[in-house]
């Protein structure tokens, strides 16, 4: 999930700065997008940022 756009926060926070506390609602919208629940967004999200970070401790 991206927060980095300070001038494009999502909706309901339009027309505010965006932050990192607004990627929730990111999150939600790629739920309803792939049409997964938002546990398997998290699920899925986590999982690349422990892949990417070599953040596992297999």
């Amino acid at each position: 999930m991206e927060t980095d756009g300070p001038f494009l926060a999502p909706e309901p926070k339009r027309g505010r700065r965006n932050e990192p506390a607004f990627v929730l609602y990111t999150a939600r919208k790629v739920a309803e997008l792939k049409g997964v629940d938002l546990a398997e967004v998290a699920r899925r999200t986590t999982a690349n940022a422990e892949a990417l970070f070599g953040l596992r401790e297999d």
